[in-house]
């Protein structure tokens, strides 16, 4: 094996330590956001556990039925951080193959229309029929757009526009969301990928930086653009690998020989 054959072990140290710290970063974030609903979690159980040693009167099952039901829910808060991390940590290698990025937003479109119809939300599809293949894989990239459409409907819950477009571009394809809802101060859309950043209560704050991380897996790119009181724009571009790229170039000779 000659010297330009050999692994790169310096990259590939480089790499795993670069993953290490990163997820240890993110654990000790996790670790952070724990502490909150775990300090309401015991301050609960003790006032209950308080309630049940005294007579068992109307009142006292009524507080202690309402503070079992705080518990529940910060553990069902807790459970949904945990997944949501879980999610995150594992984005694993993808298995790419030629696919139709039109195919994936008419699912995910579909998916939300009851959703859409409740919130008096109307999508609006310019899908372009001659969009080219490109290399994706199908499951993680379809929950990636689901999260987004998901924050777009959730930004216009009295009414609006959602407007889904592919185009093709000069390396490959993008797809335009566009919505009219509420928009973004600068802070969170500078802020929106960061993990755990969130200004939904509840939110763990991982659906969009996990959907960014696995875009990225894709080799594309995600930009937003938002207004506040006029909406949002996430706007994602995919390469076309040179292997699909030739394809296309050889059905544009075949059809014009």
């Amino acid at each position: 094996m000659s010297d330009h054959d050999q692994p790169d072990y310096d990259a590939f140290t480089q790499q795993l330590v670069q993953q290490y710290n990163e997820i240890a970063q993110l654990a000790g974030a996790l670790a952070h956001e724990i502490k909150n609903p775990l300090s309401v979690i015991r301050m609960n159980v003790d006032l209950l556990t308080e309630d049940l040693h005294e007579d068992e009167q109307p009142v006292n099952r009524r507080r202690a039925l309402q503070k079992i039901q705080i518990v529940q829910r910060q553990c069902e808060r807790l459970q949904n951080l945990l997944n949501d991390f879980l999610k995150f940590a594992r984005v694993r290698k993808l298995d790419l193959t030629p696919g139709n990025l039109n195919e994936q937003i008419e699912r995910v479109l579909d998916l939300f229309e009851a959703q859409a119809s409740e919130y008096e939300v109307e999508i609006i599809r310019y899908l372009d029929p001659e969009l080219p293949s490109i290399m994706l894989d199908e499951q993680p990239l379809e929950a990636s757009l689901v999260n987004l459409v998901k924050n777009s409907l959730e930004a216009m819950q009295e009414g609006g526009e959602l407007t889904a477009r592919t185009r093709q571009t000069r390396s490959g394809v993008a797809l335009d969301l566009i919505d009219t809802g509420c928009g973004m101060d600068q802070n969170t859309a500078l802020h929106m990928f960061d993990a755990f950043f969130s200004t939904k209560d509840g939110g763990s704050g991982l659906g969009l930086p996990t959907a960014r991380k696995v875009i990225e897996a894709h080799g594309a790119r995600i930009h937003v653009q938002s207004e506040v009181g006029r909406g949002t724009q996430f706007t994602l571009e995919f390469p076309m690998p040179a292997r699909l790229e030739g394809e296309k170039k050889d059905d544009s000779q075949n059809a014009t020989s």
